[in-house]
């Protein structure tokens, strides 16, 4: 995965030209005030400031729907090309006037790095590391951040600092940003799909996979066009169709069996349905057995963390509803292996503290096999693999079907048409004739299975966004007839938004990034040299022979110093504890943080333990906030959407959270005026308890799955619940 991780690192200077311009004019306007005398006009001041916040909502605006048009590369270059410029004319700026305008520049820059670098990562990332890369983008900016105060302190140590080199230095990362944007980094692959170029996305993927073979994410990248039609949820019991159920090639529906496709003729599966009541019935009136009383939890919540949940003790019965902890949606692997097995004759108790997203290794019998996708019409070679793939293993080594995270492709015939299947599923088990396989209400004997390999699998089905009507010749489904789009993807419209899996998603991203705003990030960090300044931290400075500003600089950059070994676990978390669980743990010590803070500037103490309360509060919060609240809104806001969506969604996301920057920046001042930092940080303590009961209630864990099954999991799940209610 070299490949996608240098893209991702060279895609985020972007973000570290963020940082480095934060810091830069923090620290240089100190001395622009001096020189354009504009002590008495605070305005001016403040706008000088906020020029690249006013540029950066600006050209948000339609970021992402011309990046749709364009692709998300040209957007990177102009935004590098951007920042250039910005910083050449900032180091000219002859009056004020031109510092406006390079400002104004340099937030063209920023807002097209803001909002499309996570984009970009997220649609050129394998599923199973999307999350690290995509916080590369928080530590990348808190680096810049970190070296631009180095840089601006040890300039302010003379005596005349000149703020036209400190801001113009820029111009040195902004011109390797360039260089990295024209001629290192390729266009997002599923941008070249939607566009009807798939030899160009081919090579793309082979060059940031590091294999030829990428069959199955080719396949993934054509469905992800579009959102299925009359999308449902099934579960199975599948075996390779060379030995079938129970022996043979039985016809399609027999016994309910039902045949699965791979892409060359010949070759297929087949799957028996688990009968009795439906699991998505259960879960969409009343979220699982472990949330069903609690009010206003989303259903969808508990679907996606279906697929993530703990498997059930050994031992711990043939009933999926054995344990609360017990997925009620996808059973988790040892819970269905019990249903096969009956209790207690799965041994491997480590296995059973595995996520169903991290498939069983070394088990006792091979996984059910397939083969891999390769259309024998059109781009043969495109989607070329290996036959005899593991259809649940967890990488992609082995052949072309796999999609990440687990996750396969396949196809099944229906009603004259193709429907696509992306299945899961656990470790395959040897068959035992006379026991039973439990399912949901319902139950089969192994022995009308047969005696061949069977593995258990959850499937999201719809209508496949590629297959043409006449891919069904001589009865039986011809996955070669599979064709290209034959004309460019023309992306989401106005009216797109209110589909029931987008306009879900959507409130998602709006109000995380709402949310994120009002936890009170801008006004720490706004306030924390006030804070330190206060708990005697710049009088300990003074006493070094620091000049005031000279200390100002320096209190700033021990606040940025501690984020970075914060975010480091972060990422090496990401991926592993998922985006929901790190929001759920961080958000409550935030909240401590922030009352921790109004304790220490209400109750009468001494200096000392007021310098102690302020400093950790300081420090506590910008560690937490950095792990988490930080840096995953905008991770799910580029993972939740659908790729003929996404460039308009994440517009929206993005302008709201602008929008509340700037919001929240202004209105800090006048609230601390009227309130005092007590009352300020007490609304932002509030903010935070408010984005926790909402990240419990309504944000599911996207962690290791891919993109296109993500908005097919919202799109699922939000048509089935909305023709509920």
């Amino acid at each position: 995965m070299r490949g996608a991780v240098l893209v991702a690192i060279a895609a985020t200077v972007g973000n570290f030209l963020q940082g480095w311009d934060n810091s830069t004019i923090a620290g240089a306007v100190i001395y622009i005030k001096r020189e354009f005398n504009l002590e008495s006009q605070p305005t001016m001041e403040g706008l000088i400031v906020a020029m690249s916040l006013v540029g950066g909502t600006a050209i948000t605006t339609f970021s992402g729907p011309v990046a749709d048009v364009f692709g998300r590369r040209p957007m990177l270059i102009l935004s590098s090309i951007c920042y250039l410029a910005g910083s050449l004319v900032m180091l000219w700026s002859p009056n004020v006037y031109i510092l406006l305008l390079a400002r104004l520049l340099d937030g063209f820059g920023i807002g097209l790095s803001v909002t499309l670098v996570p984009l970009y990562i997220s649609e050129t990332a394998p599923s199973e590391i999307r999350g690290t890369l995509n916080t590369l983008p928080q530590f990348l900016g808190s680096g810049g951040m970190f070296m631009s105060y180095i840089m601006v302190f040890v300039m302010s140590l003379q005596d005349s600092p000149n703020w036209r080199v400190m801001l113009g230095v820029l111009a040195i990362p902004s011109l390797s940003f360039l260089a990295l944007t024209v001629l290192f980094l390729p266009e997002s692959p599923r941008w070249l799909v939607s566009k009807g170029r798939l030899d160009e996305a081919k090579l793309v993927l082979q060059r940031l996979r590091g294999r030829d073979d990428v069959a199955g994410e080719m396949a993934l990248l054509l469905e992800g066009l579009g959102v299925g039609k009359d999308p449902s949820i099934e579960e199975y019991i599948i075996g390779p169709a060379n030995d079938g159920l129970h022996g043979g090639e039985p016809p399609v529906d027999k016994m309910g069996e039902v045949r699965l496709y791979g892409a060359e003729e010949g070759v297929s599966w087949v799957a028996k349905p688990v009968t009795g009541q439906s699991t998505l019935g259960i879960v969409s009136r009343q979220g699982s057995m472990a949330n069903q009383n609690i009010p206003l939890m989303d259903p969808l919540v508990t679907l996606f963390g279906s697929v993530h949940e703990s498997n059930l003790p050994a031992g711990g019965g043939g009933s999926m509803f054995g344990s609360m902890r017990g997925s009620m949606f996808f059973p988790s692997t040892s819970s269905m292996l019990n249903m096969i097995t009956g209790p207690g004759n799965n041994q491997d108790s480590e296995d059973n503290k595995s996520p169903l997203l991290q498939p069983r290794q070394g088990s006792d019998k091979d996984y059910a096999t397939a083969s891999s996708l390769r259309p024998s019409g059109y781009g043969s070679s495109m989607f070329g693999g290996q036959r005899n793939s593991s259809i649940f293993a967890a990488g992609e080594e082995g052949g072309g079907v796999g999609i990440g995270g687990g996750w396969q492709l396949a196809y099944k015939k229906k009603e004259g048409g193709l429907q696509r299947v992306y299945l899961h599923g656990g470790a395959a088990a040897g068959s035992r004739r006379g026991s039973m396989v439990s399912g949901i209400g319902g139950a089969m004997d192994v022995e009308e299975i047969g005696a061949g390999e069977f593995v258990p699998a959850a499937a999201l089905v719809s209508q496949t966004a590629v297959c043409s009507k006449d891919v069904l010749a001589g009865g039986k489904p011809q996955i070669g007839g599979r064709r290209p789009p034959q004309k460019e993807s023309k992306g989401a419209g106005c009216s797109d938004l209110f589909e029931p899996g987008i306009k879900r998603a959507l409130v998602v991203g709006v109000v995380l990034q709402f949310l994120q705003q009002i936890s009170g990030i801008n006004g720490v960090l706004y306030y924390a040299p006030q804070i330190l300044q206060e708990a005697g931290v710049s009088i300990l400075l003074a006493s070094l022979g620091l000049r005031s500003d000279s200390a100002s600089i320096l209190i700033s950059l021990f606040s940025t110093i501690i984020m970075l070994p914060c975010i480091m676990i972060s990422m090496r978390i990401m991926d592993v504890a998922g985006r929901r669980s790190i929001m759920l743990y961080t958000i409550p010590i935030l909240v401590v943080a922030l009352f921790a803070l109004v304790f220490s500037s209400i109750v009468s103490m001494g200096a000392v333990p007021r310098a102690i309360i302020s400093t950790g509060g300081v420090v506590v919060y910008m560690s937490c906030f950095v792990m988490g609240f930080g840096v995953i809104p905008n991770i799910l806001c580029a993972e939740i959407f659908p790729t003929a969506a996404r460039g308009l969604c994440i517009t929206i996301c993005a302008l709201t959270y602008w929008i509340m920057n700037i919001v929240v920046t202004y209105s800090s001042p006048l609230l601390l005026n009227s309130l005092g930092l007590a009352g300020v940080f007490t609304i932002f303590g509030i903010g935070c308890m408010l984005s926790w009961v909402f990240v419990f209630l309504k944000v599911p864990e996207t962690k290791g799955m891919p993109l296109e099954v993500i908005s097919e999991f919202f799109a699922a799940g939000a048509s089935v619940l909305d023709r509920q209610n």
